[in-house]
Parts: C-alpha cells; structure tokens; sequence
C-alpha cells in the first residue's frame, strides 16, 4: 500500500461518511422538530467541544495532515460554520482539497520531517510515518467518533456501518 493510500483513502472515506451522517442529523431535526442548533451545539460532557467543533477538527486533521505529510502549505480555515449546510460544505471542500493530492506528493513522506505545533510556543517534529499513525490519524478518528457519538446520544438512528461509511 502506498503511503497516498494510507492518508489520503482513510482521510476520504470518514469524510465521506461524516457528511451522511450529518445528513441524517438534519433529517433527524427536521422529524422531531428539534431546532439544528440545539444538536449542532451537543455535546457528550459539559468539557468536551460541541458536535460543530468535532466536524470542524475533523476536516482540520485531514487537510493539515495531507499538508504536513507532502510539506504543502497548510492552509488556514476559520471554523465559522453555524448550520448543517455549513458543515456538510466544509466537509465537501475538505474532501475537494484531499482529493487534489497526487500519489509522487507522497514520496519518501514515510520518512520526511514533519513538524507541527502541539501549543502555543510549542512545536513537535515527528517522521511522517510516526505522524500520521501516532498523531493525524489518531486525532482526526477522534473527532470523527466523538461527532458520531455525538449524534447517537441525541437520538440520531446511526450505527457502524454510517460510521465506516459502508
């Protein structure tokens, strides 16, 4: 398996499945009449960030990840989405901006460098390797559970499979 294959497929495929879901968090409101804001703003504990912020982090991991892996600028994306249709948006352009990724931007990122920012006045430096499977792609999963978490606390009929996306 390519290392394009190991970032950028598994990136894609929970992308693809967040927006179902929240597609059906929508329908969901719609049904029950529940005000959108009042299931975009749930969260699974008091400290925990709100299910839009999961959406938003999510996306973050992906595109920064991608970036960091082919040492691509990384681009900076205000998380100011306050709908449904906002975020299932920034979820399309996250998946246009991941797909735009060619296999050669990958080459030898197993390997590369990759430092990040890991606090205010921190930075964290890790191979690519290390990076994506002990930092990107923990976090990003993170996110993407904790979203569909989220959804299935408050009612929403989702399980696994919207979760895998199958």
């Amino acid at each position: 398996m390519s290392f394009h294959d190991a970032s950028v497929a598994a990136y894609l495929q929970i992308l693809n499945s967040l927006t179902g879901i929240l597609g059906k968090a929508e329908a969901h409101c719609t049904a029950k009449k529940i005000q959108p804001e009042v299931l975009l703003g749930a969260r699974l504990y008091p400290d925990m960030l709100p299910l839009s912020r999961q959406i938003q982090l999510a996306c973050d991991f992906a595109t920064k990840g991608c970036a960091r892996l082919t040492h691509s600028e990384v681009p900076s994306i205000p998380d100011t989405e306050k709908s449904f249709d906002e975020l299932k948006a920034r979820l399309a352009n996250t998946i246009d901006y991941v797909k735009a990724f060619k296999p050669a931007q990958f080459d030898g990122a197993e390997t590369r460098d990759v430092t990040f920012p890991t606090g205010p006045d921190k930075t964290t430096t890790m191979k690519g390797q290390q990076f994506l499977s002990h930092f990107s792609l923990p976090n990003f999963y993170f996110h993407a559970v904790t979203a569909h978490d989220i959804l299935r606390h408050n009612g929403v009929e989702i399980g696994k499979r919207d979760f895998l996306g199958v």
